[in-house]
């Protein structure tokens, strides 16, 4: 059976993955002590099925995780009707359709502010890092402008973010666990003394929306409020930063594709960056518990049993997907599941897509003739799949 922690099957999963898929149905893993959902019919009825819940479990001792649990059991992406129902009417309320396209000219001032600071290496003929001078502050600046950070403390929210995160993977260590209840703690902290004080302060920013967003009489209590703002920004920049790396090396090493977007950026944008998120999937493994006996394509859950969903192998399905281990932009239709499915869709894919729409065009009108400069650095993690580093010349 698979060990996700192997070196060698986090850097390159898609063939173990492929031999889970081969079963044809949820495959019980001893290890992980949960079921396996690899194929796509059953992975997206994992994300839908009403009888699976989002169930999260307090971590133990109380004292240390505290913080750490609040901020889970109170987010959308840990908690389930009605609960999640409120939250994420609230949340959608203030973080609609016309806030997100709001943010348009934003995210253009920033990618070519991101741009010019770039445009300075390769003037002194250096390398650029695609992770670290674009993919990964472009995201984190969105986010904190999105929701009235001062761009001055910026540099304080993607350390806290990564180091909630590795908790998600699988059999974090003790210090992952050490470093994880400190920056969930401080994180908080921060977020909370800048929410009280837009509710004395309002100003034109989504935590003073969420703060004052009211339906039915409901209203965000102080750890909802904190829990979404904390969650917008982990789940939000991780997805973005990692879908954007994976595609972008993806791409640049296939000549066939990186041709289309050195050609025609703009034309084949919304399409590419789909295949982005089902080639190489930022997020790979999404987990839920049967609230009672629950059948997922074959297999039997029974209540209590968790079943996880690998959007990784279902995104490569061939019964899904037409050459499915070949990476094709102008793919569509493409019915990936990187972004969820049911009441647990992603409730930050507009604001990604919108990100993306705008940042990968620019980056190819920019440099067309780029390419890779070395090997890019893989992140040792499997849950959440990314690149630590890709040097790219010009």
């Amino acid at each position: 059976m698979i060990d996700f922690n192997d070196p060698a099957f986090v850097a390159d999963p898609y063939s173990g993955l492929a031999e889970l898929r081969s079963h044809g149905k949820p495959v019980w893993h001893q290890g992980m002590n949960m079921f396996l959902a690899a194929v796509h019919g059953d992975a997206n009825d994992v994300f839908r099925n009403k009888s699976l819940g989002r169930i999260f479990i307090d971590k133990q001792p109380e004292f240390e995780w505290e913080t750490f649990n609040w901020l889970h059991s109170d987010s959308i992406l840990d908690s389930e009707p009605p609960k999640h129902t409120r939250l994420r009417s609230l949340v959608a309320k203030a973080f609609n359709r016309q806030k997100i396209e709001g943010m348009r000219p934003a995210i253009e001032r920033i990618t070519s502010t991101l741009l010019a600071d770039i445009d300075k290496k390769v003037q002194a003929g250096q390398t650029f890092d695609l992770i670290a001078d674009y993919a990964e502050p472009l995201p984190v600046k969105i986010i904190a402008d999105l929701l009235g950070f001062p761009e001055s403390e910026e540099h304080l929210l993607r350390p806290w973010s990564q180091a909630i995160v590795k908790m998600y993977e699988v059999n974090p260590s003790k210090e992952y666990q050490r470093v994880a209840q400190q920056a969930a703690g401080e994180f908080a902290a921060y977020v909370r003394d800048l929410a009280e004080h837009r509710k004395k302060q309002p100003g034109n920013d989504l935590i003073t929306d969420l703060a004052m967003v009211e339906e039915n009489g409901e209203k965000l209590n102080s750890h909802e409020l904190v829990a979404t703002c904390v969650l917008l920004l982990n789940a939000g920049h991780e997805a973005s930063v990692n879908a954007f790396g994976n595609g972008m090396v993806a791409a640049l090493k296939r000549p066939d594709q990186s041709a289309l977007l050195r050609e025609k950026p703009r034309d084949i944008t919304d399409v590419a960056l789909e295949e982005f998120m089902r080639f190489d999937a930022p997020l790979q493994l999404f987990e839920r518990t049967a609230t009672k006996d629950t059948r997922i394509g074959e297999v039997e859950i029974a209540a209590g049993q968790k079943i996880a969903a690998l959007i990784g192998a279902a995104n490569r399905d061939e019964a899904v997907f037409a050459n499915a281990n070949e990476m094709n932009l102008m793919r569509d239709p493409n019915p990936h599941i990187g972004f969820g499915a049911g009441i647990h869709f992603c409730i930050g894919a507009p604001l990604a897509r919108l990100e993306m729409s705008v940042s990968l065009p620019a980056l190819w009108e920019k440099y067309p003739t780029m390419e890779l400069a070395s090997e890019p650095i893989r992140r040792p993690t499997f849950v959440l799949r990314g690149y630590e580093s890709v040097l790219i010349s010009v």
